[in-house]
C-alpha cells in the first residue's frame, strides 16, 4: 500500500498535454468532418471562458504561476459534450467547471471532476442543458479510443487503474443483465461505442485530482460509479447516468480515502511567472562607480636599467 503521508507527483510527460491534443483533434475533426452540433464561435467562446476563470481564479486564490492545461481539459470536454441553445448558459458552465477546483474542495483536493459537477449543475438547475450522446461513427469512435488508450500507455497515467477497473465493472454488469434478460451480448457491447462513454472514462473518472488516494480505494469507486450508472440507467430510468453516479460517489471520496489511506497526487509545478518591478521602485540604471585613481610609481621603480 502506498504511504498514507507521502505526495505523488507526475513523472514523464505530462498525461494532460497528450489530453488536449488528443480532444483538440477529435474537436477538429468533428467540426470539419461530422457536422458536430457545436459552431466554431461557440466552443472558442466556451474555451476562452474557461481559461479566463482559470486565470482569475488563480489571481484571487494567489497562485504562483498561471496553468491552462486543466481549464483547457475542461473547455475542450464541454465543448464535445455539452449541448444548449443559449450562449449564456454555455458560460456559466464554463464559469462552473473551472471555479469549482477553488471552491469545491476537501483538505487540499477536489471534490468533484469540474465538467461533471458543471453539466450535473446546469441540468439541475435549468431545463436548457442537456448532454451529447456522442454517436460519431465508427471511424471517429475507434480513432478516439486508440487515442486515449495511448494516452495511458506512453505517459503511464498514475489513474489508468480506474479507468480499466470501471470499464470492466461496467461491462459485466451490463453483460449479467443482458445474459438475464435474454438479450444476446452484442447488446451491451454496442451501448458502449459512444463517444460519451470513452470523455467520461478516459477524462472524467480517471481524473487523479478527484479519485482516492490508494489503488484499492480507486477500485472501489470504479465498482461503486459503475453499479451507480446502471441503478440510474435501468431502475430509476433516467439519462445520463455515469454523469449523475459519478457526483454523487464524488462525495465519499473522502471517507475511502480515510478507510484505505494512500499517497496523494499532484501535478507536476508550473514555473513561476517572471516578477518585474513594481511603480516606486528606482528604474533608473544605476550611477556608473568611478575607477580609483592611479598612484604613480616611484621615481625609478620599476623602469628598466640599461647597460653598456
Amino acid at each position: 500500500m502506498d504511504a498514507p503521508h507521502e505526495t505523488r507527483k507526475a513523472r514523464g510527460i505530462d498525461p494532460r498535454l497528450y489530453q488536449i491534443a488528443s480532444l483538440s483533434g477529435l474537436l477538429i475533426y468533428g467540426v470539419l468532418a461530422l457536422d458536430f452540433d457545436v459552431q466554431p464561435a461557440r466552443a472558442a467562446t466556451i474555451l476562452t471562458t474557461a481559461l479566463l476563470t482559470q486565470f482569475l481564479c488563480g489571481k484571487l486564490w494567489k497562485l504562483p504561476a498561471y496553468d491552462p492545461r486543466s481549464a483547457l481539459i475542461s473547455g475542450l470536454s464541454l465543448c464535445l459534450l455539452l449541448r444548449t441553445n443559449s450562449l449564456a448558459m454555455a458560460v456559466a458552465t464554463a464559469v462552473i467547471a473551472v471555479a469549482s477546483k477553488f471552491v469545491l474542495r476537501w483538505k487540499g483536493k477536489h471534490l468533484f471532476n469540474p465538467t461533471n459537477i458543471a453539466l450535473i449543475a446546469m441540468m439541475l438547475a435549468t431545463r436548457g442543458v442537456w448532454v451529447s450522446p456522442g454517436q460519431w461513427g465508427n471511424v471517429a469512435f475507434f480513432g478516439f479510443l486508440m487515442a486515449c488508450i495511448g494516452g495511458l500507455v506512453v505517459n503511464r497515467a498514475a489513474r489508468s487503474d480506474v479507468t480499466f477497473a470501471f470499464i470492466a465493472f461496467y461491462f459485466a454488469i451490463l453483460l449479467g443483465r443482458a445474459s438475464w434478460l435474454g438479450q444476446p451480448p452484442a447488446n451491451p457491447l454496442h451501448g458502449l461505442q459512444n463517444g460519451a462513454f470513452l470523455l467520461f472514462s478516459f477524462f472524467m473518472i480517471s481524473d487523479p485530482r478527484t479519485t482516492p488516494d490508494s489503488r484499492p480505494g480507486r477500485i472501489l469507486f470504479a465498482l461503486l460509479v459503475a453499479a451507480g450508472a446502471t441503478f440510474v440507467q435501468f431502475v430509476l430510468y433516467r439519462t445520463n447516468g455515469l454523469l449523475w453516479s459519478l457526483a454523487l460517489f464524488s462525495l465519499a471520496v473522502p471517507l475511502i480515502d480515510r478507510l484505505l489511506p494512500g499517497s496523494r497526487f499532484t501535478w507536476r509545478p508550473v514555473a513561476p511567472l517572471p516578477r518585474f518591478p513594481w511603480k516606486g521602485h528606482n528604474h533608473e540604471n544605476p550611477r556608473p562607480t568611478p575607477a580609483p585613481a592611479l598612484v604613480p610609481a616611484a621615481a625609478g621603480r620599476g623602469v628598466a636599467r640599461g647597460g653598456a
